[in-house]
């Protein structure tokens, strides 16, 4: 018998559906909408009184952009731009214009004009990061935000920033650090929390977590967020019933939490409740259809409730819609043999091992088949291979140990046997196989143990 390992598919990570997008990016006017006169520089000879007449025209501008009075703000910068065209606070501030007017293109021309006049400037290089990160070049926002710090290690909107956008790429121990600094700067800040909560979990920190995650929900007590983390934290400690109730409580805040139901599948699958599992299963594939763990263990839980066709269906359709992911072809390939289609199972499983030579898995089942098929020198090639592959895999290490029994070479079956037998200690065949072995080997006693294991098993357990 082949053990179906549909909870330990490897697609599957817990994440959330902000952790994807980029939060709270602020774009900042410099010292000019603080109310700051911009710094001096020197100009040519009789142009002094030029010189504050701009710092008053820019001074204007900054208060007109912060109360939204976008057009006047910027027919004045444009004058002062006409006038001093080397005045970088100028092109700075209309950069922020033209990037409040959709204008990402206009207003990175700007900026960077601003710090070609002023390398040093603080200003355009932070509002040059969060127009990268909003233009989705992530990578250089990135580095933008690491060089405001460098030049000025205290910037709190670039502090901010670069932990959220670390957050997203998940640089979880740089996140952490900036957000921890952020968080005393904003302590009530939803974004700050929340995202330092994520960190904190992801580094397995889960009382410093669940502190930042419950904060954020004291802060937005109808975001379902930071419960579907606290039910994270609360599975990974085996607190099961409150993992249950704060992803129950997400969903209700939020019907449409494809990944709280899910969990939810998955805590019902824990409990050997294929039949809630599914229900949960099917809500998440319907809120969410791009994700192929999805599939896979919707699919997992109809092979499990013995409605073999209805896995089938839901497998046939992973493997249309992900045909580069092998999961879904081996999937497949099992759902195909419930239906005594041997033909589909061997083609599932040579896509799967087509994309993926060293899939385990896939090895083991295929096999399997020509082990059932008498095809024994084919087969222990393929339990050999994916004993290689994976030496923690049940199924390669028991066939492989079968097969060496089914040729009487009990001194190589019983490495193999004892490995699987470790690896699933309550399959009964495991045991019945050492004791065949045991005995051919003259171990009397130990024979005896595993014919007693396998007498105490249940019975739908033996082959």
């Amino acid at each position: 018998m082949n053990v179906c390992s549909i909870k330990g598919f490897p697609g599957y990570q817990s994440s959330s559906r902000i952790f994807a997008t980029l939060i709270g990016l602020t774009i900042f006017t410099g010292a000019l909408v603080s109310g700051q006169k911009p710094a001096r520089r020197a100009e040519p000879a009789g142009e002094a009184s030029a010189s504050d007449a701009t710092i008053s025209h820019l001074g204007e501008a900054a208060s007109l952009l912060k109360i939204g009075r976008l057009d006047k703000a910027e027919r004045i910068l444009r004058e002062v731009i006409l006038a001093t065209p080397r005045n970088p606070d100028a092109h700075n501030l209309l950069g922020v214009i033209l990037a409040e007017r959709g204008n990402a293109e206009g207003a990175e021309r700007e900026y960077r004009t601003a710090l070609r006049l002023d390398p040093n400037a603080i200003s355009p290089l932070a509002n040059l990061g969060v127009l990268l990160a909003h233009t989705k070049r992530l990578d250089e926002s990135v580095k933008t935000f690491e060089s405001v710090l460098r030049l000025s290690p205290a910037h709190p909107q670039a502090t901010i920033n670069l932990g959220l956008l670390y957050t997203s790429r998940g640089e979880y121990e740089r996140a952490a650090a900036l957000l921890k600094r952020a968080r005393e700067l904003q302590p009530s800040s939803f974004d700050i929390l929340y995202n330092l909560g994520i960190s904190l979990y992801n580094l397995k920190q889960y009382d410093d977590a669940t502190t930042a995650l419950q904060s954020a929900s004291t802060v937005l007590p109808d975001n379902a967020e930071p419960l579907y983390f606290l039910g994270q934290i609360a599975y990974a400690r085996n607190q099961d019933e409150t993992a249950r109730e704060l992803w129950e409580k997400a969903v209700t805040l939020d019907q449409k939490y494809a990944a709280a139901n899910f969990m939810l599948g998955e805590l019902m699958a824990k409990r050997n409740d294929y039949s809630t599992a599914k229900t949960y299963y099917e809500k998440a594939l319907a809120e969410d259809d791009a994700k192929v763990v999805y599939y896979i263990r919707l699919g997992g839980a109809y092979l499990y409730l013995h409605d073999f066709n209805r896995a089938f269906e839901i497998f046939k359709n992973a493997s249309e819609r992900f045909p580069r992911v092998p999961e879904t072809h081996y999937f497949l390939s099992i759902a195909a043999r419930t239906r005594g289609e041997s033909d589909l199972a061997l083609s599932a499983l040579k896509k799967a091992l087509a994309i993926n030579p060293g899939y385990a898995d896939a090895l083991a089942l295929l096999g399997t088949i020509l082990l059932d098929k008498g095809d024994l020198a084919e087969a222990e090639k393929l339990f050999r291979r994916a004993v290689v592959a994976n030496s923690h895999n049940y199924n390669a290490n028991y066939n492989l140990g079968r097969l060496l029994v089914k040729q009487q070479n009990f001194v190589e079956a019983l490495p193999f046997l004892q490995r699987a037998s470790k690896i699933l200690p309550e399959n009964s065949e495991v045991h019945y196989q050492l004791f065949l072995t045991y005995s051919r080997l003259n171990r009397k006693a130990e024979a005896d143990h595993e014919l007693q294991l396998f007498k105490r098993l249940p019975q739908e357990d033996k082959k």
